[in-house]
């Protein structure tokens, strides 16, 4: 009874996971989209371009939430016989959607700024325009904060991508407001080139995503602190050395193999036990860890 229920514990618990990160998405998208509307609402009532264009960088910010939602779905699906090892890596894989985005984004808002750069425009600049930028700006560092805090305490790929998405969208904004000033002492060409060094900061976290999800999906060194792992292993009565240790996966769902030497006259039965008491000391030491794979070898004479 008790295995029954600790089965079906274990069941619910990445449900229940994936359940808060959908919560925080759908959240943060409605904080987006009230930024990305006051934004490109006022950018284009007062012809501000890199305000304009700021706006809809959090537009993007909205989209790739959604982007995420999905990825989640995906992600939360139990184990079967054609996906093994879960459907984890999902939410890595989502995130790239994230970064096709970005990249649409910053090419259309360069366009516009090199438009503009040989006949830039006069926006109408007035105190609103700061308190604009300023009440979104706030929001934008807070939803980034929050985002990243959570996103490394649920080791979510896509929260975490996102919160770089936002950085960008906060960094953008701080261009936006120098782009304002600018415009107020009379040099109106600030503002394409704000555009244009807006585009470069999107482009900047589209490679911060691509770099860290396909380290995963390429299946690079997820742990290199190897020393712990041996030690751990060589602390199982029986072990006698550990080496050939391999990781990847991600931070959340690693996977890991390595070769560890016992005694070659050892019984099967008595190695099994070795084995499984390996497996249950590494997962017990470094939750992250799901699944483990040891081949024993038997120790050389000499």
């Amino acid at each position: 009874m008790a295995t029954s229920a600790s089965m079906n514990a274990s069941l619910r618990a990445p449900e229940e996971h994936y359940r808060r990160i959908r919560r925080i998405l759908l959240f943060i998208l409605s904080l987006n989209w009230l930024v990305a509307l006051a934004k490109i609402t006022y950018g284009m009532l007062s012809r501000c371009e890199s305000m304009t264009a700021d706006g809809f960088h959090s537009l993007a910010d909205g989209a790739s939430n959604i982007i995420g939602l999905v990825g989640i779905h995906f992600s939360c699906q139990p184990k079967d016989s054609d996906h093994p090892y879960g459907h984890r890596k999902y939410e890595t894989f989502f995130s790239l959607g994230i970064v096709v985005l970005l990249v649409l984004v910053a090419w259309n808002i360069a366009q516009e700024g090199f438009t503009h750069l040989f006949s830039p425009q006069s926006p109408r600049i007035d105190a609103t325009s700061f308190f604009v930028m300023l009440v979104t700006m706030t929001i934008n560092f807070w939803v980034m904060r929050y985002e990243k805090k959570k996103g490394e305490f649920l080791h979510s790929d896509i929260l975490t991508s996102d919160a770089m998405h936002t950085k960008a969208d906060l960094l953008t904004s701080c261009t936006v407001v120098i782009a304002l000033v600018g415009i107020r002492l009379g040099y109106p060409i600030i503002d394409p080139l704000a555009a244009l060094v807006i585009s470069f900061f999107i482009l900047r976290a589209a490679y911060s995503i691509v770099k860290r999800s396909s380290a995963v999906l390429c299946d690079a060194e997820a742990i290199m602190d190897h020393e712990k792992i041996c030690n751990v292993v060589l602390g199982v009565k029986g072990a006698l050395t550990c080496h050939k240790i391999r990781t990847r996966g991600r931070p959340d769902d690693i996977h890991i193999d390595l070769h560890v030497q016992v005694d070659g006259r050892m019984q099967m039965e008595d190695a099994h036990k070795i084995s499984y008491a390996i497996e249950e000391a590494i997962k017990k030491e470094i939750p992250q860890i799901t699944d483990v794979i040891v081949h024993l070898e038997p120790q050389e004479k000499r």
